[in-house]
């Protein structure tokens, strides 16, 4: 009875025993991958952290260009527009959306050819519109002396207005970006002048509007109205 006693209690020991190394040992291995699992977490993380630091390091960077570009563009586009008025008289203006450039463009007495005289004045209207406003719309709005009857002067105002498009698609403009207009004897320069009194071709004109609404910060930015 002793004997086969003891080989009970001994046989517990040993059941106890291997238990408890089974358990060790499960616990050692799901230590160990927890910490394998951490360890890739956190190279995961590290791997994102890197990315994002990298990410932002090259928008920042192009940030930066971008807004020394842009601050080049704008003081090369005030250089331009003031040229525009010191060579030209030109009158130019920030409105609702865009810009209005009222240039010395002007009409003999019932024609809508262009002048030689005006060559100069739409080649330098047209390289700024290229290099500062690409793909904005241009509306050349054209005007008549209140001489002739209101149909008449809308029609040649019109042609004035297409005649001038046409000059200026060919001179790098593109047909898409521009849209004549023809508004006949109103909006008169001079009430009143016709003909060959004075003043008179001024009403005889053409005024260029840039729409710029949804484009950049260069754009829009010009000089303060004159």
């Amino acid at each position: 009875m002793r004997f086969h006693g003891g080989s009970t209690i001994a046989v517990a020991a040993a059941a106890t025993l291997l238990g408890g190394c089974a358990t060790s040992g499960a616990l050692k291995r799901a230590t160990e991958q927890q910490q394998t699992a951490l360890a890739a977490q956190r190279t995961e993380l590290t791997t994102q952290l890197v990315a994002e630091r990298s990410e932002r390091t090259a928008t920042d960077s192009s940030i930066r260009a971008e807004l020394g570009m842009v601050r080049g563009d704008v003081q090369g586009l005030r250089t331009e527009l003031q040229a525009l008025r010191t060579d030209f008289n030109a009158k130019i203006a920030m409105v609702q959306d865009g810009m209005k450039f009222a240039l010395p463009v002007t009409f003999a007495y019932d024609a809508s050819t262009i002048r030689d005289e005006d060559n100069a004045v739409l080649d330098r209207f047209s390289n700024v519109v290229q290099k500062y406003y690409p793909g904005s719309k241009v509306t050349i709005e054209g005007f008549a002396d209140p001489a002739g009857s209101t149909s008449y002067n809308m029609a040649l105002s019109t042609r004035r207005a297409t005649s001038v498009r046409d000059y200026l698609m060919a001179h790098g403009l593109t047909g898409s970006e521009l849209m004549p207009i023809g508004y006949g004897k109103t909006r008169l320069v001079v009430p009143g002048a016709s003909k060959d009194k004075p003043g008179a071709d001024q009403n005889r004109r053409v005024v260029f509007v840039i729409e710029t609404k949804g484009q950049s910060q260069v754009a829009l930015s010009g000089p303060d109205s004159q």
